[in-house]
């Protein structure tokens, strides 16, 4: 938390702090929005500090303390990240922006009049991917590999965990050690800063941060030769081109799209038909159900469950 203190407005930095740590343990987003009540979801629930009398209301010096420590004083140095949405800090959190969008030629050349920010609290969960690795690996291969899950369901903080796994190998059940490529379009899986990984990743993992899925993917096979490739998100039909380029050169793949079941993510169009190719050999349905990372079940190619419910250890 030390990283996110330091980009907080003095006033909220003091409210939030107060919290017990047990409920700093479980926050998981702090949420600004010019003149409304601060929030913080703690363990998936709003919770609105106060100050003794009333909530505590978002002022604009709030807005403006927070994006100039993000930026360091310097607007011109977000520029890229502006045009994105978002800015990925120290420890890899990310902050969402929202507010008057600049376009030229149908492009989002940047976001001014920020109205609301949306601090995302990373963190790793060192292990929460080793009870599934026996499952996932077979006949000397890391099988391909799509999760499942609704939004915070801790989708990325298992494939970060599995890229970690993959990367270190399982001595103990004789499972070598792979060369990971990670393309993380969205500075979310490796939370790179001016290029170095936030997170534990282990010693045989390449990224490509901020780089579009679909580009990447052809990027890394080509430049940096992975054994496994792990992306966030697919969804588009540019990203299926790229994953069956990619398996048909070998490679395995580990990544994550969104849905609030199996049953939906599958139906979605640019992901059937990878599934009816029976091109995945494994899938993992996450739910939000007790807590992030819990595991609905793990299924085979022909969408047969091999696994009892069970939760992760994130």
């Amino acid at each position: 938390m030390e990283n996110v203190m330091a980009v907080l407005p003095e006033a909220v930095c003091k409210l939030i702090i107060n919290y017990p740590k047990e409920q700093l343990d479980q926050l998981e987003e702090i949420r600004f929005r010019l003149q409304k009540p601060l929030e913080l979801i703690i363990n998936g629930k709003p919770e609105y500090p106060s100050t003794g009398s009333g909530y505590y209301i978002v002022r604009p010096e709030d807005g403006v303390q927070l994006i100039n420590k993000l930026s360091r004083y310097s607007l011109y140095a977000l520029e890229e990240e502006l045009k994105r949405g978002y800015i990925t800090i120290k420890g890899g959190h990310r902050v969402g922006l929202a507010g008057k969008v600049i376009t030229e030629k149908g492009e989002v050349k940047a976001i001014r009049d920020i109205g609301s920010y949306n601090i995302r609290i990373a963190r790793q969960k060192i292990g929460s991917a080793d009870p599934f690795l026996s499952d996932l690996y077979h006949n000397r291969r890391w099988l391909n590999t799509l999760i499942v899950g609704a939004p915070q369901t801790g989708k990325t903080t298992l494939l970060r965990d599995l890229a970690r796994a993959v990367s270190a190998g399982w001595p103990e059940k004789n499972i070598p050690s792979s060369k990971v490529g990670i393309v993380d379009e969205r500075s979310e899986i490796a939370g790179s800063v001016k290029g170095v990984p936030q997170f534990v990743l282990g010693q045989r993992v390449d990224v490509l941060d901020a780089c579009p899925k679909a580009e990447g993917m052809m990027m890394m096979i080509r430049s940096m030769s992975p054994e496994v490739l792990i992306v966030d998100e697919i969804g588009r039909k540019e990203d299926v081109d790229a994953i069956l380029e990619a398996m048909n050169a070998g490679v395995g793949m580990m990544m994550t799209v969104h849905g609030h079941s199996l049953e939906e993510a599958l139906r979605r169009p640019a992901i059937s038909p990878l599934a009816d190719m029976k091109l995945f050999d494994r899938y993992i349905e996450l739910t939000r159900t007790g807590k992030p990372g819990t595991v609905r079940g793990i299924y085979d190619e022909n969408r047969k469950r091999i696994s009892a419910e069970m939760k992760s250890r994130a």
